[in-house]
């Protein structure tokens, strides 16, 4: 059953999600050659207090017994690492590389989740092109999570726009719905077929994101049991927004706090 939001869980969620983007905004000024991804973990775990929330990341149990808990409290992907890469203090950044930020809190009991992906220093020209290519796979996926549409019509979007433009669309980890859980049904592939899939109604709460390689589709998960990272080492990209559904249109929850 996918969960319908009434409107206090609709208040909570709008409270979560912009703590989210706030640590995300936040966290992203951050990012600069000689940076490690554990001094930018760390500061990440001290927006998300400041805020009052936790990290929903820290301390995630997989389905897999014979994974550890996910140490880290954000999940910090260079290069080649799709999503859930775990910051170290061996891992520092330089001028050329790209990190997908990716921040999940948990306020209030609700959820608020969201990824972005920046460039460190001056990128590649294809690179740059990824990251564009898949913020505006993004956006054009929000804009099919109509009211009586179905979830294949942001998958087949996403996939369709992506493939377009030469790069492919990772099938392994997919979007999902939100709220009390991070991951809720529905799951929303990143491929698909138009008119499939549940319908969407009001009040779904839905966490959206493309993520997108510069090669081939393939992926494969490092021995630390978390980190997903491409098999032929090109680069990847990851955007991701929750969003409300409602009978006038998507909303994006994760938008930042005024300061």
């Amino acid at each position: 059953m996918i969960p319908i939001k009434n409107s206090e869980g609709i208040k909570r969620m709008r409270e979560a999600c912009a703590v989210a983007a706030t640590v995300l905004a936040r966290l992203r000024e951050q990012v600069r050659p000689g940076i490690t991804t554990h001094d930018l973990d760390q500061i990440g775990r001290d927006l998300i207090a400041s805020l009052g929330a936790r990290s929903a990341c820290h301390g995630y149990q997989s389905h897999s017994r014979r994974t550890p808990a996910y140490p880290a409290y954000t999940c910090l992907s260079v290069n080649e690492e799709v999503v859930h890469g775990i910051g170290s203090l061996k891992r520092i950044l330089r001028d050329g590389d790209i990190i997908a930020l990716d921040v999940v809190v948990e306020y209030n009991g609700y959820i608020g989740d969201n990824a972005t992906t920046v460039p460190v220093g001056t990128i590649a020209p294809r690179t740059a092109e990824l990251l564009k290519v898949t913020e505006e796979a993004l956006a054009l996926g929000i804009k099919q999570a109509q009211v009586g549409n179905r979830i294949g019509d942001i998958s087949h979007t996403v996939q369709t726009y992506v493939e377009a433009r030469g790069f492919s669309v990772v099938r392994e980890m997919v979007g999902h719905g939100v709220g009390r859980a991070m991951h809720e049904e529905p799951q929303i592939p990143n491929f698909g077929r138009r008119n499939t899939g549940e319908k969407i109604r009001p009040g779904m709460t839905l966490a959206i994101e493309p993520m997108v390689n510069l090669g081939g589709h393939a992926v494969r998960t490092l021995s630390d049991g978390w980190t997903v990272v491409t098999t032929d080492g090109q680069p990847s990209a990851h955007f991701e927004h929750t969003v409300l559904t409602t009978d006038s249109g998507p909303e994006i929850l994760t938008i930042p706090r005024a300061t």
